[in-house]
């Protein structure tokens, strides 16, 4: 279930590992996904197509790790 359209490619983020925590102490970790963060909540797309949404009075914080820093343009 989708909390919202697709947002603007540049609004998308990449993470190697990205870790939700909620706000009952669960943890959800994923690895190589892309991500959007809004008002409305989280959207998570994983490397194989599968979209995962978690609205924002779920969410108490987010961890993200990068393998590698991007390149300077």
């Amino acid at each position: 279930m989708s909390l919202h359209a697709l947002p603007h490619p540049a609004a998308l983020l990449r993470a190697d590992e990205l870790t939700v925590v909620h706000h009952d102490d669960t943890v959800s970790r994923f690895t190589d996904v892309t991500y959007s963060r809004s008002r409305a909540g989280l959207s998570v797309w994983t490397a194989g197509g599968d979209e995962k949404a978690f609205p924002s009075h779920e969410i108490l914080t987010t961890h993200v790790c990068l393998a590698h820093p991007p390149l300077a343009a």
